[in-house]
């Protein structure tokens, strides 16, 4: 038997006999101070994310390519890094090859090692999914996978991120509650672009994460 085999059945050995203590969480407080209509989910949302800088857009499946080409166009962006092999990905891959739109589309298919300076450097915006908002705080919920990798949502300066208006809870017991099983390894909370304020207590955005973040909300069409 190893130690650890020795520590952990020791530590067994010790709960012999006794009775758990139960548990005193209640729900309730966590929950229902935080409880909004469907489309009080959406309006609270864009108002919290709106106040500290970013930019919320209502669009649906239709037309949300299109909306996302005319931000890259009217920001003047040619290049965007998405995840080619996920649903958005494809769907708005297939609306640049309809439209002949002239956007470079990258695809995170390298280790960073390989080409960090150029993700650092040169990428200068990035297009993903999410997996959730909270409406009680304003926030995206973004689970980075292979295929969306966490620095797609923390390097380049103009952050996009796809949410479905039917995916905001109430609030972040809600969410937890439909998070995918087993419970992922990495989620990111985001509530607006990256900003600080350590220097002379003045705040600047982009200084440790993207300048902008666009929120794209697919309601039901």
């Amino acid at each position: 038997m190893s130690a650890r085999d020795t520590i952990l059945a020791r530590l067994r050995r010790s709960l012999e006999g006794t009775t758990p203590i139960a548990d005193p969480f209640d729900a309730t407080l966590v929950d229902e101070p935080w409880r909004y209509t469907p489309a009080e989910r959406i309006t609270r949302l864009k108002a919290l994310m709106s106040a500290v800088h970013s930019e919320v857009l209502l669009t649906n499946s239709r037309e949300w390519p299109q909306l996302l080409t005319d931000i890259l166009a009217a920001r003047q962006i040619n290049t965007l890094l998405l995840a080619p092999h996920t649903v958005h990905g494809q769907a708005f891959s297939a609306h640049c090859q309809t439209t002949a739109n002239p956007v470079q589309l990258l695809a995170y298919d390298r280790p960073i090692e390989e080409w960090k300076r150029e993700l650092f450097d040169d990428v200068p915006a990035s297009f993903t999914g999410t997996l959730a908002g909270i409406a009680a705080t304003g926030t995206l919920i973004v689970q980075p996978s292979s295929a969306e990798p966490r620095l797609m949502s923390l390097v380049p300066p103009l952050h996009i991120a796809l949410l479905n208006a039917s995916q905001i809870y109430d609030n972040l017991y809600q969410a937890q509650q439909h998070w995918p099983k087993p419970m992922p390894s990495n989620l990111l909370l985001i509530s607006g672009p990256s900003k600080t304020a350590d220097i002379e207590q003045v705040l600047a955005y982009g200084a440790h994460g993207p300048k902008d973040l666009i929120v794209l909300i697919v309601e039901d069409a």
